[in-house]
């Protein structure tokens, strides 16, 4: 991996990254806050089958960017759940209250633009809470 200062290059190979278990998902962040000057994070969410996500929640400031890798997605927004497949896009603005869940049979995976970046801040204390609170199945 190589990764030196907002403004370089970054190049990472196949499941390279800052890797967070979160219970039945795993996040992969590709690009911080710190090598992108805080403009965007990027980063790869991916799901076991029959997982639910972070929860539904909503950001201040921050827009969000869903792109589907792998799979079908259940991607909530507001008060709608999508089926999103292999291929799908989705752009949720700040404010709006937004997850993601597994509800298939097989792994997915969701390639994420958090728009500024600045959150992966947070991932050490959502690993360790995730650890201390596995997630129930998705309904």
């Amino acid at each position: 991996m190589t990764t030196e200062q907002a403004g370089t290059t970054i190049h990472l190979g196949p499941g390279q990254g800052r890797t967070y278990p979160l219970g039945g998902m795993t996040a992969v962040f590709k690009a911080d806050g710190a090598e992108t000057g805080d403009r965007y994070s990027v980063s790869e969410w991916w799901l076991e089958p029959h997982s639910t996500g972070p929860g539904a929640h909503a950001h201040d400031r921050n827009d969000e960017v869903f792109y589907v890798l792998e799979g079908v997605a259940s991607i909530l927004v507001g008060d709608i759940w999508h089926e999103a497949p292999q291929g799908s896009f989705l752009r949720i603005p700040a404010t709006v209250r937004h997850d993601f869940q597994n509800r298939s049979d097989g792994r997915i995976g969701l390639l994420n633009f958090f728009i500024p970046g600045g959150f992966e801040q947070n991932m050490p204390a959502i690993a360790a809470w995730f650890a201390a609170n596995p997630p129930d199945p998705p309904a």
